[in-house]
């Protein structure tokens, strides 16, 4: 038996599950993955209250430009706006010195382009916040959830930020979800590495994380050969993407990496980091996937969650800074996961060849003590 086999063997004797009905069968799979009339949103206008500088890219207009375009399409019903994260959430990823930093610092930085400012420490509470609401609703009612929030949170780590991140939404849902003895599947589809979330649960069995990224940009880190320590290792999953790797790339790497190992994981609930970052209109990277390509990535892992864990799906926003293809793509996701389809305009193809088979294959030799891959 492969070590994360083993591990999983330890963990079912001493964690509590959410029951048998929570590991479908096919047919059944094909039922509960059903459209669903709304989706849950999580929102609150206050997010558009963090402005880190007048020209910073993280800037208030990514969420304007997203619930402008959800209102045109009308897919902006079932909004929850969420409570803040206590100091008591914060800690279960953060430690007591970073937490008390980002709270009394009031003007600084945590790194040259992570400005904090006054109301910084409040309103990343309340983007925290609206990752577990979301993250609890599809946990209770087994139906996908999106938070759509900022600052994101994928670059702060036990004890620091960064890449514009305070404090670190999805891990923070996921440390919650874990005390309550579920295993969870993060899947970071931002196009820079969650090195936060990496060092947070790089030893933890119970969180398996999965990035695809290109490697080299910032912040430098989630080489393959990265896949955990101690106890979690084999639990981190890197699949570091060169420039221009897009839409057949990211297929290949769901049907070779993502879904075989997910599919030994047996996770409780899937979270999603969500970046549009990878878009080939993106400012910021050089990877080149489409909308629609992003859409059917989604798509695809919310089928996951489908037949995995009964749809208990949560998906929280990240990066992404060309404001068409950002609200285009959350947009085309929202009418997706409730059963509709829209036009998406930013459909070039750029990568049909699937430039990424050599990281795919890294990632698959990194892995290959651990995990059953073809």
């Amino acid at each position: 038996m492969k070590p994360a086999l083993k591990t999983f063997a330890r963990l079912r004797r001493s964690m509590n599950y959410l029951g048998p009905t929570d590991r479908s069968e096919p047919d059944d799979a094909l039922k509960s993955a059903r459209p669903f009339s709304a989706i849950v949103i999580v929102y609150d206008p206050r997010y558009l209250d963090h402005v880190p500088s007048p020209l910073h890219v993280e800037r208030p207009d990514r969420l304007r430009s997203i619930v402008e375009r959800l209102q045109r399409e009308g897919l902006f019903n079932e909004v929850e706006k969420p409570p803040s994260a206590t100091v008591v959430d914060l800690r279960r990823v953060h430690r007591e010195s970073y937490v008390e930093l980002v709270r009394t610092l009031g003007e600084g930085f945590v790194d040259p382009e992570t400005a904090i400012h006054p109301d910084t420490f409040d309103i990343a509470r309340l983007a925290v916040g609206g990752v577990l609401l979301a993250t609890r609703v599809a946990v209770r009612d087994g139906r996908p959830t999106v938070a759509l929030v900022r600052p994101p949170g994928h670059h702060a780590g036990p004890d620091y930020g960064g890449g514009f991140c305070y404090l670190n939404n999805v891990a923070i849902a996921a440390a919650e979800q874990v005390a309550h003895g579920h295993r969870v599947a993060i899947l970071d589809y931002d196009a820079h590495h969650g090195n936060g979330t990496r060092d947070i649960f790089a030893e933890d069995p119970a969180v398996l994380y999965v990035s695809t990224h290109q490697f080299g940009i910032y912040p430098g880190t989630g080489p393959a050969e990265d896949i955990g320590t101690g106890e979690g290792r084999g639990f981190t999953v890197n699949v570091p993407f060169t420039a221009g790797c897009g839409d057949a790339s990211y297929s290949a790497a769901l049907d070779a990496v993502v879904e075989p190992i997910l599919e030994q994981f047996r996770p409780d609930l899937v979270l999603m980091s969500l970046g549009i970052d990878a878009h080939y209109r993106d400012p910021l990277t050089s990877l080149t996937l489409s909308s629609p390509a992003y859409v059917d990535l989604v798509k695809r892992s919310a089928a996951l969650a489908a037949r995995l864990c009964s749809n208990r799906f949560a998906i929280a926003l990240e990066g992404g800074y060309h404001l068409e293809a950002l609200s285009e793509v959350i947009a085309g996701v929202m009418a997706e996961l409730g059963g509709r389809s829209i036009p998406l305009a930013l459909s070039e193809v750029l990568d049909d060849k699937g430039r990424g088979r050599e990281a795919i294959e890294a990632t698959k030799r990194a892995q290959r003590d651990v995990w059953n891959l073809r």
